[in-house]
């Protein structure tokens, strides 16, 4: 890319191992502060990290509970895992949280949980959900975009009759505040997903980390989009980074290299327990530092 538009910085807080008035504190601080203009919560069931008997809070209920307390942050779930509720359903459960913060959710989705991950795979077993091979999640996450962008924005009921999900007399009602829809920020790393966001995505989000990988996946995602005929900036590139309170230049030479490699949406992640203060310190060591 030849330009990249000015970094929107946001902070996510993982729903896990954390008491929610101390989510709470952090967003409603976050909520104050200009420079940090997106928040986010993940979407797991159960603990991936630290103690496996740990609490982790249902990501979307939560969602919703902080957009009746916050009132200028964009919010969403990075990302929805479309293994765990159908497409409809979820369709619903998103129009409701747009409307509660007055239009300013950011539909995060998908394919699931790191099918490698034990601690991410057990979550299924525990709560009854299938979990299908990635072929047919990622089959399943183009279904589910097209279903979800129907019901958002059509007049008259319809069927659908794909490969993984059907539905008959499929209608929306009440539609989501933003028009034509809230964005749909795609999560993922996989060439097959890639395809999706090429088809789908109004965002991109990849987690940071080998910024030469990255590079190279943000490539493929041009080729593919070119492929459809879609011009690829038209797709903001988001990049998830994890904050270290201990070394705020490490995180702040990782957001340099995002930004050079045409990365404008930035996705900060802060690890629990969040100090007193974490909103306003992350704005002044890493955001403002950065700018």
């Amino acid at each position: 890319m030849t330009h990249t538009p000015r970094p929107r910085f946001g902070i996510m807080t993982p729903p896990s191992q954390v008491d929610y008035h101390d989510i709470l504190r952090v967003w409603r601080e976050a909520d104050a502060i200009p420079e940090i203009e997106h928040a986010w919560l993940f979407d797991h069931l159960m603990p991936i990290g630290g103690d496996p008997g740990g609490p982790t809070y249902e990501g979307w209920t939560l969602l919703s509970a902080l957009a009746a307390q916050t009132r200028r942050l964009r919010l969403g779930l990075l990302v929805t895992s479309n293994r765990f509720r159908p497409p409809a359903v979820l369709a619903k459960i998103a129009t409701t949280v747009d409307i509660v913060s007055g239009g300013r959710l950011d539909f995060g989705i998908g394919v699931g949980s790191r099918p490698g991950h034990p601690l991410a795979r057990r979550e299924y077993e525990a709560h009854g959900l299938p979990f299908r091979d990635s072929a047919d999640a990622v089959g399943s996450l183009a279904e589910a975009c097209t279903i979800i962008r129907r019901l958002w924005t059509g007049t008259e009921p319809f069927d659908f009759q794909g490969t993984y999900h059907h539905l008959t007399g499929a209608f929306g009602n009440p539609k989501p505040v933003q028009r034509p829809h809230p964005p749909i920020l795609i999560g993922g790393r996989a060439s097959s997903t890639l395809r999706v966001v090429a088809e789908h995505a109004d965002l991109w989000n990849i987690p940071g980390g080998d910024i030469d990988d990255v590079v190279r996946r943000s490539a493929l995602l041009d080729r593919y989009c070119a492929e459809i005929g879609r011009d690829p900036a038209s797709v903001t590139r988001s990049i998830f980074l994890p904050v270290s309170y201990e070394r705020p230049a490490v995180t702040r030479a990782a957001i340099g290299e995002a930004i050079d490699a045409g990365f404008s949406h930035i996705v900060l992640g802060l690890s629990a327990p969040y100090p007193s203060g974490v909103a306003r310190w992350v704005t002044d060591e890493i955001i403002s530092a950065s700018a």
